[in-house]
This record gives structure tokens, C-alpha cells and sequence, in this order.
């Protein structure tokens, strides 16, 4: 704790080529630095878990650039990665945790390094690490979970993170709890996750992460399945292609060449692409309001494509009346998002959970 009795937090938010830092003071942002990873030089470790000390030493750096004494922390606060599904909220990071993520047990992502970072770090200041919301956060309803493929259920991943703190500034808008609100929210990025929060819970959400959903700036989306399997039978595409076009190297990628909707005209194969983007999300979003019985209490449009004004009228024109309000915030706000929940488990407004409890 510092000495001004507001809690200072520092988060870390390992990306694949990137890593954020950034000391709040309560809820108010005091520095922030991005350190850059080229990719060439990332690529020379042969697991994510082995660029540890690279990415420790940087954050090392820029820690002593801004003359921050961990010292005076009252937490660290990392990005949550691939872990057994959980509900979401502040988890505390300890060693078992963080040896599952190293392990890459759950599948491999930069993102699993948040937990470790913020643990070494959090030992050195003596205050507790967590991490908020992580992707696999999961409060699917028993039924929205089964598919209807008896072993194969149907998985939460999503950006939990960026939407739960997008559902709660659009619920202080309205003047209303988070928990008492039925909410469509679209995260509009390189993938795109459509999510139902029910009362302060995401009971029902495509997963972004394995191709389900609308079709995103680098992912196919849904796909026929019984297609798919006689056009690879037949020799038409070979699968590993198929996997990269389902998430990184699909969508508008591989429709027009680029993921960046800045660079796409509103005319000719760019027009459709874009058309076709709008009418995947309004769709995604019309099933979501429909499992609430709409009207629900607010849409709320957010991610790095909610920038493009184009698309944000393309989309409200056709689901805008599914909400009673309706709430556009570009960008994403993780660093704040991992700050504030910290915070609130700081403060005793949310319960610090138990990673092993909450996934036995």
C-alpha cells in the first residue's frame, strides 16, 4: 500500500509480439509502456514458457525507467491465460497456477505468461498477484453448453475480459447494477465473441477461439461441418491451411487481403466483405437478444473494428432494435479492466477466488 493509503497496482499484459505495463493509482492510470518483441526474435524460443526471462527483464526495465519501488504495491495484476474453464472474476495467482500455464497444458498463448510475470513480481513487492476474466472464463447455462455431438460440448472462449468491464461502464451509464441488466455485448476484433450477460454472468457467448460465430477480420466463422469434410476428402484443400483460415489467416484476410477494415473500399469485393462482416455480427447479436426475450436493457459494440464508423451503422441498422439503449465503445480498456478488478477484491466488493476450487 502506498503511503497516500490508495492502492497501487501494477498490471502486465503479455501480447504476442508486445508487452503492456502499467501502474494505477486506484483507478486512475499513473504511466503506461508498451515494450515491443520482434517477431524474429520471439520466434527464436522454442515454447512460449522459455521467453520468460526476456519478457521479466523488460518489464525489469521499464519498471526502474519510471523509478516505481515495488515496494510500495498493494498488488500485481496480470493477463489470465489458457486455463480449465472457470466463472469469471479476480483469481489469485499462485504456484500451481502458474505451473499449469507454463506447462501450456490447456494450449499455448503469450497470454499465459501474465500469471507468472505478476507472480515474481508480486513476491519481490510482498502483495498478492491475480488475474481478471481470463479467456476461458465460463458461465454457460448446462443447456447452452451441450451440442447435441455426445463428447464434444460446446466451450466458453471469449474476451471476457474487455466485455465485463464494457458491460459495467455501459451499466454505470444507465445508472443501473450490473446485475440486474440483460446485455448483448459484441467484442469486434481480429476475432469477434458475441456475449449474453444474464444478471452479471456471460450464460451464453459464440467461442471466437474455435471458429464458431460470425465471420471476423482474421477468422472464417461457422462453417458446414459435413462441407468441410467431403471438400477435404475430395482433395480440395489441405487441412492445416483449413485450421490457419479458421483463426489468423480467414475472414477479411482471405477474402480481401487485409484484416484492416481502413484499407478496404466500400465498393467491389470490399463492399461485400464488409456487408458480409456487418451481417455476421448483426446475426450473432439477434441470437443473443433473442435467448434474453428482447428488448434487452442495452447493446453495447466495443473492440479495434468499433472504430469504423461504416460498420457500427451497418450493424445497428439491422439489430438496433433489439435493445432499449445502445452503447459504442471502440478500442478495448484491458489494463484498466485488470486494475479495476484487483482493485474491487482489494477493496472487498468482489471475494478473491481460488483457481483450484473453482475448476475442481
Amino acid at each position: 500500500m502506498s503511503l497516500s493509503g490508495v492502492p497501487r497496482i501494477l498490471v502486465i499484459n503479455p501480447g504476442s509480439t508486445s508487452t503492456k505495463v502499467a501502474l494505477y493509482a486506484g483507478e486512475e492510470e499513473v504511466w503506461r509502456t508498451e515494450v515491443s518483441h520482434a517477431p524474429q526474435e520471439l520466434a527464436d524460443f522454442p515454447t512460449i514458457a522459455a521467453q520468460l526471462p526476456l519478457r521479466m527483464q523488460d518489464i525489469d526495465e521499464a519498471v526502474q525507467a519510471h523509478g516505481l519501488d515495488v515496494r510500495t504495491l498493494s498488488a500485481v495484476v496480470g493477463r489470465g491465460g489458457l486455463l480449465l474453464p472457470v466463472p469469471g472474476g479476480t483469481y489469485r495467482v499462485d504456484d500451481a497456477l502458474v505451473e499449469e500455464l507454463l506447462s501450456a497444458a490447456n494450449g499455448a498463448h503469450a497470454s499465459n505468461l501474465g500469471a507468472p510475470i505478476a507472480l515474481r513480481i508480486a513476491r519481490a513487492a510482498s502483495c498478492p498477484a491475480f488475474i481478471v476474466d481470463p479467456v476461458v472464463t465460463d458461465e454457460l447455462t448446462e443447456e447452452a453448453r451441450e451440442s447435441g455431438f455426445p463428447g464434444l460440448p460446446r466451450r466458453s472462449l471469449l474476451h471476457a475480459l474487455n466485455q465485463r468491464a464494457m458491460a459495467q461502464r455501459a451499466a454505470r451509464e444507465l445508472g443501473r447494477p450490473y446485475r440486474e441488466l440483460r446485455l448483448v455485448v459484441a467484442h469486434i476484433g481480429g476475432g469477434i465473441s458475441v456475449g449474453l450477460h444474464d444478471h452479471g454472468r456471460i450464460v451464453e457467448v459464440n467461442n471466437a477461439l474455435d471458429g464458431d460465430g460470425p465471420l471476423a477480420p482474421e477468422r472464417s466463422g461457422s462453417l458446414p461441418l459435413y462441407r468441410m469434410w467431403t471438400l477435404y476428402k475430395a482433395g480440395r484443400f489441405d487441412l492445416s491451411a483449413a485450421l490457419g483460415k479458421i483463426s489468423g489467416k480467414g475472414g477479411l484476410v482471405d477474402l480481401v487481403g487485409t484484416q484492416d477494415l481502413r484499407r478496404i473500399p466500400d465498393q467491389g469485393k470490399g463492399s461485400l466483405a464488409r456487408a458480409a462482416l456487418a451481417v455476421g455480427i448483426a446475426r450473432e447479436c439477434g441470437r443473443q437478444a433473442a435467448l434474453a426475450g428482447w428488448p434487452v436493457d442495452a447493446l453495447v459494440l466495443t473492440g479495434g473494428a468499433a472504430h469504423d464508423a461504416g460498420l457500427v451503422r451497418a450493424v445497428l441498422r439491422k439489430v438496433g432494435f433489439l435493445a432499449q439503449r445502445r452503447f459504442v465503445y471502440a478500442g478495448e480498456a484491458e489494463m484498466q479492466a485488470l486494475a479495476l478488478g484487483a482493485l474491487r477484491t482489494l477493496q472487498g466488493e468482489e471475494p478473491t477466488l481460488d483457481y483450484t476450487k473453482c475448476h475442481a
